[in-house]
């Protein structure tokens, strides 16, 4: 009797076949090559990196066109990028950036993709951002708190979430992006946090990660989103983190870079928006050990009562949290705005959650491009969104092994030679650390 023929392979393993073939291509030949030729595939191209983003904000081609509403964030994306690579632009260059992003500034509040375009929440947190990482007096005075302030309420829906824009979508990156930016303004309130942590919840998944909206599949960014969301509000213990450390973990895949969802091909820029929830989830190590100490004590309890056990993100209006405050508004008590501040002053208790030295390897042979700018993977073009969470998530990597945030990584941290290090990040907003700090003494005076 014939055996049965083999099933024919799905367009999704076709293609993840396709990119392990170009991935372990590249691996195997720098097993394969000299030392001094394998030293040489691990170097950063730092100054030809700066010479794409400098290329970037002076002029765009006719093809970025479409990226009309997306100014700011290419603003954003590029300046992170030359920050984090201990870089800066010139005054008169820093000037018009300035001048521009104010142009983007809505009368009422808020930033739009470019001039005279509606104000968006994603916008707001990219301008935000690229004014944060400018720094100075001049920067950072052009943003208005105030009027800003008033957008985010208007942004605030019943449900607890936020809208992106004016009748737009309710989903947990409307809810990162409105809290981000109130916290690193100084401006976040009690106002602004209800309810948001009930939002969040809702979109935990069964895998562990968090979807974008109620009843959606589980995702990198908005796991990031939702996780720091959930830091920066006081409420993260709410969430199932024993369930999201494993859903993130195995979203590194055999090539050593990151997926974004279950049964996706590998992509650079998860780089940061995996590994970077891996980075607050290391910095959550006592919580963890706390909730899941807490689950086996009420499991145990079960067992013996023959009772039904809530499980821990599914707590209701009214209990108490593992701090002994109410889960529907942990904020109380709390300053808000000081919990940025305070949650990288805190040291780190344990090492990565992740294979760091591989994600380096798959960020540094096969993200990036000699020419300069880093990219989706082998066979993609670069561009400036892949440039910029790609170095975000080799910060990530390089900085993981460090117990606190004045402890420069050791060399065996760093994949390649040690002028391959970045600037660190803060985790939770992703901007540079030190422009990080100058924005919060600043803007805690008011």
């Amino acid at each position: 009797m014939d055996s049965p023929a083999a099933p024919n392979p799905t367009v999704s393993q076709r293609e993840q076949w396709m990119v392990e073939a170009k991935v372990y291509q590249i691996y195997d030949l720098f097993a394969n090559i000299p030392c001094n030729a394998q030293s040489l595939m691990l170097e950063l191209q730092r100054d030809n990196h700066l010479q794409f983003l400098n290329k970037g904000l002076r002029y765009l081609g006719p093809s970025f066109c479409v990226l009309d509403a997306n100014r700011p964030w290419l603003c954003y994306w590029i300046l992170h990028s030359i920050a984090l690579l201990g870089d800066c632009v010139e005054d008169e260059l820093e000037d018009n950036i300035i001048d521009f992003l104010n142009r983007c500034q809505d009368p009422n509040g808020g930033y739009g993709g470019g001039p005279g375009q509606m104000p968006h929440l994603a916008t707001t947190y990219a301008a935000v951002n690229s004014l944060i990482t400018l720094g100075g007096q001049k920067s950072l005075t052009s943003i208005n708190r105030d009027k800003l302030s008033m957008f985010l309420r208007q942004m605030k829906h019943l449900s607890g979430g936020f809208r992106m824009h004016d009748a737009g979508e309710i989903d947990v990156r409307a809810c990162y992006t409105a809290i981000s930016v109130a916290s690193i303004l100084n401006i976040l309130d009690d106002e602004l946090v209800r309810n948001v942590g009930n939002y969040i919840l809702s979109c935990q998944t069964y895998e562990g990660g968090i979807a974008g909206e109620p009843g959606s599949e589980a995702h990198g960014g908005y796991t990031f989103c939702g996780l720091a969301t959930m830091i920066l509000i006081n409420e993260v213990d709410r969430l199932d983190l024993a369930s999201l450390i494993y859903w993130v973990v195995f979203r590194q895949g055999n090539e050593c870079g990151f997926q974004g969802r279950t049964n996706k091909l590998v992509d650079g820029c998860y780089s940061f928006w995996q590994g970077g929830v891996l980075a607050l989830l290391q910095r959550l190590q006592p919580t963890v050990v706390k909730q899941m100490t807490r689950q086996d004590v009420e499991k145990g309890d079960a067992v013996r009562d023959g009772s039904q056990i809530s499980e821990a993100s599914n707590i209701s209006e009214g209990e108490e949290s593992l701090d002994g405050t109410s889960s529907c508004h942990f904020s109380r008590g709390v300053d808000l705005n000081s919990i940025g501040y305070n949650f990288i002053k805190e040291p780190v208790a344990r090492g990565p959650l992740f294979q760091s030295m591989g994600l380096q390897q798959y960020i540094i042979l096969c993200s990036q491009e000699q020419e300069g700018g880093l990219r989706d993977k082998p066979g993609k073009n670069r561009d400036h969104y892949h440039t910029c969470y790609c170095l975000s998530g080799l910060s990530v990597c390089q900085y993981s092994w460090s117990k606190d945030e004045n402890s420069p990584p050791l060399p065996s941290a760093v994949l390649g030679p040690y002028s391959n290090l970045l600037e660190p990040i803060h985790p939770l907003f992703n901007v540079v650390l030190e422009q990080y700090c100058e924005a919060h003494e600043f803007f805690a005076g008011f």
